[in-house]
């Protein structure tokens, strides 16, 4: 069976489209630090923007990741938030284009950038409250943005070079969980069979996104191994990723991805939580359900958000008083979700 968009994201693409056409001067932007499902679909749209012969730049509200750069057809587009150059282009642009969040507070310092500028949003997370004014594509349904980047550019005919393809492939891969989480639909799988017939490398790719690591990320997940953590039900179970230890490594963002698997793979977890102090003074929580419960639902309660079994919050506090209220909260959660209809 030949890849069909679904007739629900149709009427929105349609939207799209003439605003694309129409425009000359385009910026990218993703949420804060920026993972491979963000930076890949900002490689697609990249790509296919300068094939149309637009002027199109990435303007992330955090660093480009360097594992990411790969994708990218000319890394030189890219330009740091907060320079002189990235305001300059702002002001010269007709189009900024969101991926991977809807969010206002999730692109933050890029936010006041792109305020004058019409917008598209192309996300696949269920909306929030601070939603970004936009001609939208939404669909909490798809596995990835990616997905949505794909049936926007299947509408538009392609041209699929080698960066629009690997860009796609790449975010469907990450955001799936290599093909491993429930998302891995019938659908994202005929996205992805097209995506191998036109040139994507499932082993080329695989490995160039995981088959090759820095020591100081094997490094940090032993210490971080060592603060694993039962809740006396077992049905909970965290990390803490020793702050020291992250700066003394030199550690990013990207070398905590996938660390909050560890926790949520022990038998009988319902619920997998990974916990670590910024620079900021915040505390970060990353949330991961095995399936009965929200998570969601939860980080919403601390301000945060994603998906229902994959999201995070940032909040003000200890790290002991937030891994407290976190865990409270998530055990709350899980006795709600197991308690028949009419229970309290």
């Amino acid at each position: 069976m030949t890849y069909q968009i679904p007739p629900s994201r149709r009427r929105d693409i349609d939207a799209l489209i003439p605003l694309i056409q129409g425009s000359r001067r385009v910026i990218l932007t993703t949420h804060l630090n920026a993972d491979g499902d963000g930076t890949g679909c900002e490689a697609a749209l990249l790509a296919i923007l300068s094939e149309m012969g637009k002027e199109a730049w990435i303007i992330n509200p955090t660093p480009f990741p360097e594992p990411f750069l790969f994708l990218l057809s000319d890394p030189e587009r890219v330009v740091a938030a907060g320079t002189a150059h990235a305001e300059a282009l702002c002001r010269e642009a007709d189009l900024g284009i969101v991926v991977d969040t809807g969010e206002k507070s999730r692109i933050g310092r890029v936010k006041p950038m792109l305020d004058p500028l019409p917008l598209i949003v192309i996300d696949h997370h269920p909306p929030g409250e601070d939603a970004l004014e936009a001609t939208s594509l939404r669909d909490p349904t798809a596995a990835a943005a990616g997905e949505l980047v794909f049936d926007l550019i299947h509408a538009m005919g392609g041209p699929w070079s080698r960066s629009v393809v690997e860009g796609l492939y790449v975010a469907i891969l990450t955001d799936t969980g290599s093909f491993r989480f429930s998302n891995a639909t019938p659908s994202v799988h005929r996205v992805v069979a097209e995506l191998i017939e036109r040139g994507a490398s499932p082993d080329g790719l695989y490995r160039s996104v995981y088959g090759q690591v820095p020591l100081r990320r094997i490094q940090l997940l032993q210490e971080s191994l060592a603060t694993l953590t039962l809740s006396p039900d077992g049905s909970v179970a965290w990390m803490t990723v020793p702050a020291t230890t992250f700066r003394t490594l030199g550690c990013t963002s990207e070398d905590l991805d996938g660390m909050v698997d560890y926790p949520r793979g022990l038998e009988g977890v319902e619920v997998g939580l990974l916990f670590r102090e910024l620079e900021t003074g915040q505390v970060k929580a990353s949330f991961r359900s095995n399936g009965a419960v929200d998570v969601n639902k939860v980080a919403r309660v601390f301000g945060g958000g994603g998906h229902v079994r994959a999201s995070g919050a940032l909040m003000r506090g200890t790290l002991e008083e937030v891994r407290q209220r976190v865990v409270d909260e998530v055990l709350a959660e899980i006795n709600t979700s197991a308690s028949p209809v009419g229970e309290p």
